[in-house]
């Protein structure tokens, strides 16, 4: 059924007659005529009474119900995107755990504040998940641990995080390779970003391999750390948000291993809902705000 069909035929309930249901839609009255009897031919009954006077039938009593609600629903999506004020619908987002710890409350409250129509839900997980879940369309964005080359999709990079060496006691040096063999390292269940750079460390100390437990949120990992379990690599801002909780310490990695970026990677903008489109401008405007204070330090 075609929506300008149903909205003919609701102009023809509203004011009783084809001629006026006609003015009131600038149409003539016999397109009105030609879509009633499209709408009745496709659904294989008489909508309207046409003699002694315009009524609707049972059938045409039991499509305007349905009418009504498809033509709303139609005004609303429309709505939805051509307003520029008053965004509303749905933000599904996911994040690595450390950013959702530290980086992002300040920017979904800020978002929020601005656009409290939307509904928001955030998914964490590792780099790995959440690229499947941006690709199988269960989330509108993604903050991720490096640039994602894929032609359907554009990276932004939003956050750049040192990695260190989290412990349960002062720490001045990286330990012996005999140490690291013997260690066990914390880190995110497989497919975190962060776990290839514990890789990382180890190859660069000769150590080809080391025992790893995989943690699924970041306040259980840090407590096994203060704990004396093992050690963990971890953003250095997110340690230090946690440092006095938990009692932990850390030292500072190599460049090679220390520095990652964090990219927010979406479908192309051609794609995005106004609601994701809000939420890439709040983005970008915190980024251009963060960035003074980013080239002071």
């Amino acid at each position: 059924m075609q929506l300008k069909s149903l909205r003919l035929f609701m102009a023809v309930a509203e004011t009783g007659s084809f001629m006026a249901a006609a003015r009131q839609l600038h149409t003539v009255q016999s397109n009105v005529t030609t879509h009633i009897k499209k709408l009745e031919e496709e659904l294989g009954a008489q909508l309207i009474h046409r003699a002694g006077g315009v009524r609707l039938t049972s059938a045409g009593l039991a499509l305007r119900e349905h009418a009504e609600r498809m033509l709303v629903a139609h005004d609303e999506a429309l709505a939805l995107f051509k307003s520029d004020e008053n965004t509303s619908g749905r933000l599904r987002l996911g994040a690595m755990e450390t950013t959702m710890a530290l980086r992002l409350p300040p920017l979904l409250a800020a978002y929020h504040a601005a656009f409290p129509d939307v509904d928001m839900t955030l998914k964490t997980g590792p780099t790995a998940s959440l690229i499947e879940w941006l690709m199988a369309g269960q989330v509108d964005g993604v903050f991720v641990a490096g640039v994602i080359d894929h032609h359907r999709y554009r990276s932004l990079k939003v956050f750049s995080e040192q990695l260190v060496l989290v412990s349960p006691t002062p720490i001045s040096s990286v330990p012996s390779p005999e140490e690291l063999l013997a260690a066990t390292f914390l880190t995110f269940r497989q497919g975190c970003s962060y776990r290839q750079r514990i890789e990382l460390l180890l190859a660069s100390q000769g150590v080809n391999a080391a025992r790893v437990f995989e943690f699924g949120t970041l306040d259980a990992m840090l407590g096994c750390v203060a704990a004396g379990m093992g050690y963990a690599v971890l953003p250095r801002a997110t340690v230090e948000a946690h440092q006095h909780r938990f009692g932990i310490h850390y030292l500072e990695l190599p460049s090679s291993i220390a520095n990652i970026d964090t990219y927010f990677v979406t479908p192309e903008p051609s794609a995005w809902s106004p609601a994701l489109l809000r939420f890439n401008d709040t983005l970008c405007e915190k980024i251009a705000l963060d960035a003074p204070s980013r080239e002071a330090s």
